[in-house]
């Protein structure tokens, strides 16, 4: 029950690719979170462009199904998850290639379907 909130937002739609920004916000006054990991499950996961300011890697059980993916940040820039306040959050922008018979908006997948969260925790 660690207090972070992910934002997982649909920024821009262009007509070949998507722009979504991911952003975790620490709510703990007290505690800062370190080598943070952030797993998301997304249709849309396999056609991944570019990441911005993330680290990413694909969790592919399945060579023909990919829609799992682990996001993480990058050492000295943004692996530390400061406690609540000004800098109590990361973010980053993520471009998804559409793929037009799988991912749209109007089919409810401009979200991710499930999003896990795992931190190593220090006093602040």
């Amino acid at each position: 029950m660690c207090p972070i909130r992910v934002r997982w937002h649909v920024k821009q739609n262009y007509k070949e690719y998507w722009r979504v920004k991911i952003a975790v916000a620490n709510f703990n006054y007290r505690l800062n979170y370190t080598q943070w990991t952030l797993g998301a499950q997304h249709p849309n996961l396999n056609n991944v462009t570019q990441i911005f300011s993330f680290n990413y890697k694909p969790l592919v059980p399945y060579e023909s199904i990919n829609d799992t993916g682990m996001f993480y940040g990058m050492m000295y820039n943004n692996d530390l998850l400061r406690e609540a306040g000004p800098f109590g959050n990361v973010q980053s922008e993520v471009l998804l290639q559409k793929d037009r018979d799988t991912f749209s908006v109007k089919q409810g997948w401009g979200f991710s379907r499930k999003v896990y969260f795992n931190a190593h925790f220090k006093q602040g």
